[in-house]
């Protein structure tokens, strides 16, 4: 081991100059020596990655530790309501959101799609046993899951079926959203026995047709679309 000969710090033999004072480290013994390798990376992406499967099982073991640890310390503490049922549904639909990620790339977006519909509509459901009825989730929650799982599965198959861009993509998602908004109005409605008429979607209605009537003359003229393209870098 070597010592800066300015300030006398303990020098690593792979280092150049000192990094205290930065004076240049020249050993008369290793003029005509290779040098050292240094022992940090020298570039980016030089360390090693996580792998896949190291990463998998670390999300794993955390989010079923923190289940079973919550649904311990509900049991034994706190035990007034079933609030660990909350934590569960969050860890459940933690790890099925990250599976295709970490697990099984190769997973179909419909069935991952499928999959998170599901994971919510479990959590939704494990709700219930907190809120003490289960009304809301039937009449609102789990029809409101199932329409927005419907809703996001559309946009795989129309990429399958058509050659959709980001002007198309824009069209589907401002039609999606007037419905979405008149069916969860009518649902709520449905729920508190009120009369079967739209008023906030009505307005959330009327700007989306208005948007999709500019979408829609913007795809059907080409010279407009290009020139739309051209200018938001489509």
């Amino acid at each position: 081991m070597s010592y800066c000969v300015n300030c006398g710090v303990e020098l690593d033999r792979s280092l150049k100059e000192c990094p205290l004072c930065n004076t240049p480290v020249m050993n008369p013994r290793e003029l005509n020596m290779e040098p050292d390798a240094s022992p940090y990376p020298a570039r980016k992406g030089q360390v090693e990655a996580v792998k896949r499967k190291d990463l998998g099982i670390l999300i794993t073991v955390v989010l079923t530790a923190t289940a079973a640890t919550c649904l311990l310390l509900n049991l034994l503490v706190f035990n007034a309501s079933l609030w660990s049922l909350i934590v569960i549904g969050s860890c459940l639909c933690l790890f099925v959101f990250a599976f295709p990620a970490v697990f099984y790339s190769k997973m179909p977006v419909s069935a991952y799609l499928l999959a998170d519909g599901a994971s919510v509509a479990v959590f939704l459901y494990l709700v219930t046993f907190v809120t003490r009825t289960d009304r809301w989730f039937w009449q609102i929650g789990l029809p409101v899951v199932a329409m927005l799982t419907i809703f996001a599965e559309i946009f795989p198959l129309l990429g399958r079926l058509l050659h959709f861009t980001i002007l198309s993509c824009a069209l589907a998602v401002f039609m999606e959203i007037p419905l979405f908004c008149v069916v969860l109005e009518l649902l709520i409605r449905h729920m508190l026995g009120q009369p079967y008429f739209i008023t906030w979607s009505a307005v959330v209605l009327t700007v989306c047709i208005i948007i999709d009537i500019a979408l829609v003359t913007i795809l059907t003229k080409k010279r407009l679309r290009n020139e739309v393209r051209r200018r938001l870098h489509f």
